[in-house]
């Protein structure tokens, strides 16, 4: 099967959650022998600021965990139609501009003979709908939507059946325990500050408790301004700028736990969404610590993760990590059994095939 995936960044991590899972899901359908094809546009605002922070060799950890993968850049004035060429199905991220999204669909209309899905990786569709709503998604076939709160949106939006919960997961060739044990010190939290939408949850569940517990707190990601690493300074943790998602299985390597702070919309009204932290921490074999987040859609079992209700609660959890190594054991072979048997990219992989293969029964049923 010929596949091409729109997105907006391949080679960039930088602010770019989406790009372990589509970098897992992909290799993943390239090992199956299907022929797939990422496009992504020139200067993408990922791409840019990575090379803007690290330079090209912010890129040789991608490379170098990814070699059978690639992607071909297009202008903004590129033809869609020669880009899509003879692909079976054809995938267009969120993150692309509304022209390209609706001219693609406008091929579709025309006669295109590819299936054409939309997928949507955000809260954007409850933050900021006008932003959704301006994509003319008429010429789709249907939307893979990371979340069932998120499916149900498309849904009362007139989407019906033509919508499917695709969730991310952990690309397992990568994301894995480290092969030999080293030694483990402290805390390790991997996120974007993004817009202060979870300012206080930060600090109430992940700063002050490491501070209270006198546990060592290290701290990648990027977009964090002034006042955001001054804050980090107060509580002791240590802040390294930008690290490729390429790198976070080392990193989660030489740390006991690591701690779940969701966005404040995948704890409110997006409920059930874990987003990919979760999935890359516990495919790791870390221990991971949540604040509160609803588990709505079952992803995962009791004991995957030790949930906590607040502040106080996080650092009581935490003196139970430094000093039960069983409890640390305990809760890396639980998390670590669920990625494996429910939330690999391969998981993923078989999902998507089945939606394939349900919108060509629905294609031959209508012809």
């Amino acid at each position: 099967m010929r596949i091409a995936y729109f997105t907006h960044s391949l080679a960039s991590c930088w602010n770019h959650g989406n790009a372990h899972f589509l970098r897992g899901v992909l290799r993943e359908l390239i090992a199956r022998g299907h022929d797939v094809r990422a496009y992504e546009p020139e200067g993408s605002w990922s791409l840019a600021n990575l090379l803007a922070d690290a330079g090209e060799a912010g890129l040789d950890a991608y490379r170098a965990a990814y070699p059978d993968l690639s992607s071909t850049s297009f202008a903004a004035d590129a033809s869609p139609e020669q880009l899509i060429d003879d692909a079976d199905v054809v995938i267009v991220h969120e993150w692309n501009e509304p022209a390209l999204v609706a001219a693609i669909g406008r091929l579709r209309i025309a006669g295109g003979r590819f299936k054409l899905l939309f997928h949507d990786t955000h809260h954007r569709a409850v933050s900021d709908p006008d932003a959704i709503r301006a994509f003319d998604l008429s010429g789709y076939d249907g939307v893979l939507a990371f979340g069932e709160a998120l499916s149900d949106v498309y849904r009362r939006w007139g989407w019906g059946g033509r919508v499917w919960t695709w969730h991310e997961a952990a690309d397992t060739r990568l994301f894995h325990p480290p092969e030999q044990e080293g030694a483990r010190e402290g805390l390790v939290w991997i996120g974007n500050w993004g817009d202060g939408e979870r300012t206080a949850e930060l600090e109430r569940f992940l700063l002050a408790p490491a501070a209270q517990v006198g546990l060592p707190l290290d701290i990648y990601g990027v977009r964090y301004p002034d006042e955001a690493q001054a804050m980090l300074a107060r509580h002791g943790a240590r802040y390294h700028g930008w690290a490729a998602n390429a790198r976070a299985p080392a990193i989660f390597a030489g740390h006991l736990a690591t701690i779940h702070v969701p966005r404040r919309y995948y704890a409110t009204i997006l409920p059930g969404i874990p987003t990919i932290r979760v999935f890359e921490a516990l495919a790791c074999g870390i221990p991971l610590l949540s604040a509160p987040w609803s588990d709505s859609e079952g992803l995962f079992r009791p004991g995957d993760f030790l949930s906590v209700s607040d502040g106080d609660g996080m650092a009581d959890r935490l003196r139970d990590i430094v000093h039960d190594p069983q409890l640390r054991a305990t809760l890396a072979a639980h998390g670590l059994e669920t990625i494996r048997a429910r939330h690999t990219c391969a998981h993923r992989a078989d999902e998507l095939l089945a939606v394939i293969a349900q919108l060509d029964q629905t294609q031959r049923t209508a012809a």
